[in-house]
């Protein structure tokens, strides 16, 4: 029987040659690598090598500090083919100032890529990203000047009279994965992890090209003594495994925990524990943006303020049981964590493959999807992707808003000093932003304002001020909040005149007020 070998991170690094195209799997820093991807940097920064690599992921993979953080060196990777580095600064940096070829592609493109390579099919083949920066009649993916003049990973394909791009990536040399248990012949299960993202399909696109597998495990066990349905790569296609010598540190369950057993579908905890949020602007757009909730919804949280809200606001407002919330990791159910720890929640009901989420939220698409945005433009364009030089890339953003059925995007009405207060029911600007987010044109197309319109997607941008709803021709105006002043706090803040709906609402002053606001009652007597 083929069996791995057993080895050091630094012994792992040391298998990986110049000019290699390394795919990486994890989110945040969940399943991250650390003690190979620590080998992989340490080397490098003593020897020069490997360098010229091509680094693969799907989602984002770090804390700001650790996971493909290890790898932003300039020579160590040539070329970064990712989704998202909102969590990466030194990877954000090094695309803005062009020491890196960097192409985005949606997160859940290439999370399922892996699975059209390894049954030989030459990438994967979608509509989405149609209208999008990803779209190479508009940028192709390229993230910054370096990478415009070279050669496309998306091509434009015609089938039965309809478009469709074709996302492709090199052929894989290693790929670097995590498991809880390895047994003697190379098993591994990932009991303790905290999803269970696309191991097996990117196992599988590195060995239809002779590619490597590296496989990071907290313990090892007995050969034969695994249950096979816990078994998620078989060992005969692991080449290299490595016991984490100091699992507190570099095999953590996600950044903010060591191992938590509610994170891993092992415990719940009692609701009544999880503490109301204080009333800020974030809860505020995020009460708001609940009310649109219809019973039994299926939602999709994204990054940002939804995700950091929406939970615990359910949780507060006694409605987890009317709603199922979903997370693009693979979570159903219960309460998702936020910020660095984005991906995992308490006490859900189901978690699934990170790559089969997205067959659902592409295909038959979530009832109401939850996402942040930087901005939004007079045609009901959307930018979540990319401010200034700040390239933080589309994650799992393009994918889900274009299955959505219904789209609600959650954003500050301005930034950069924003200052507000909340009282008696009301919304009172302290200090105004001084930077619009309701601009003429957007920076980069992240969401398609026309072929929402097109396809008559339900749409709403949704601020602690004024919320809007596109239709035919574009945004309307059609709620301000409670103490707003029209013309100052809303038209003189923005660099389009949008059309306002008549009569023009005003704001249920509940959401502005201390405790709970009766979201159970709004969502049921829509029933």
């Amino acid at each position: 029987m083929r069996r791995p070998s057993f080895m050091t991170g630094e012994e792992a690094a040391k298998l990986i040659f110049d000019g290699a195209v390394i795919a990486s799997v994890g989110m945040t820093l969940v399943s991250a690598s650390e003690e190979i991807l620590k080998g992989i940097e340490k080397r490098f920064l003593e020897t020069g090598h490997p360098r010229n690599l091509t680094l693969i992921h799907s989602a984002g993979q770090s804390n700001r500090d650790r996971g493909i953080q290890h790898y932003a060196h300039e020579g160590l990777v040539t070329r970064i083919i990712g989704s998202h580095w909102g969590l990466q600064p030194r990877w954000m940096e090094m695309i803005s100032n062009n020491k890196v070829e960097a192409y985005c592609m949606p997160q859940g493109q290439l999370a399922q890529i892996y699975r059209s390579v390894a049954c030989g099919q030459p990438g994967k083949l979608t509509k989405i990203g149609l209208g999008t920066f990803v779209d190479p009649r508009i940028e192709g993916g390229k993230m910054n000047e370096r990478t415009k003049p070279l050669e496309d990973l998306v091509e434009v394909v015609t089938l039965d009279g309809e478009e469709y791009l074709l996302y492709k990536i090199p052929p894989i040399d290693f790929v670097i994965i995590r498991g809880t248990t390895a047994d003697e012949n190379g098993n591994i299960t990932t009991e303790e992890e905290g999803m269970k993202l696309e191991v097996l399909p990117a196992v599988l696109a590195a060995k239809r090209f002779g590619g490597k597998v590296l496989c990071q495990v907290k313990r090892v066990a007995q050969a034969h003594t695994l249950h096979p349905k816990q078994v998620v790569v078989p060992g005969v296609f692991v080449d290299a495994i490595v016991v984490c010598q100091n699992p507190d540190e570099d095999h953590r369950q996600t950044s903010s925990w060591v191992f938590d057993p509610a994170y891993c579908g092992d415990l719940r905890v009692p609701v009544s524990r999880i503490e109301p949020l204080p009333l800020n602007i974030r809860k505020v757009i995020g009460r708001r943006a609940m009310m649109e909730l219809e019973p039994d919804a299926i939602i999709n949280l994204g990054t940002g303020i939804p995700n950091d809200v929406v939970g615990p606001i359910a949780a507060e407002e006694g409605i987890l049981d009317d709603i199922t919330i979903t997370v693009e990791s693979g979570v159903y159910g219960g309460i998702p964590a936020g910020g660095i720890d984005f991906g995992i929640a308490k006490n859900t009901d189901a978690l699934i493959r990170h790559d089969d989420q997205f067959d659902f939220y592409t295909g038959a698409g979530v009832d109401f999807t939850f996402m942040g945005a930087g901005e939004m433009d007079a045609n009901g364009n959307v930018n979540a992707t990319k401010m200034g030089s700040r390239a933080a890339g589309a994650g799992g953003f393009i994918d889900i808003t274009q299955g959505a059925k219904h789209v609600i995007f959650c954003s500050t009405f301005t930034t950069g000093g924003l200052k507000v207060d909340f009282v008696d029911g009301k919304v009172k600007i302290l200090q105004e932003g001084s930077i619009k987010k309701l601009v003429k044109q957007v920076q980069q197309i992240s969401f398609s304002g026309l072929l929402a319109r097109q396809k008559k997607q339900k749409v709403h941008f949704i601020t602690e001020r004024a919320v809007f709803e596109l239709q035919e021709d574009g945004p309307v105006l059609v709620e301000i909040a409670p103490g707003i002043d029209l013309e100052k706090d809303v038209l003189n803040q923005m660099e389009f005149r949008p059309r306002i709906a008549e009569p023009l609402r005003v704001g249920d002053p509940c959401i502005y007020n201390q405790g709970k606001y009766g979201l159970k009652e709004i969502i049921t007597a829509k029933k």
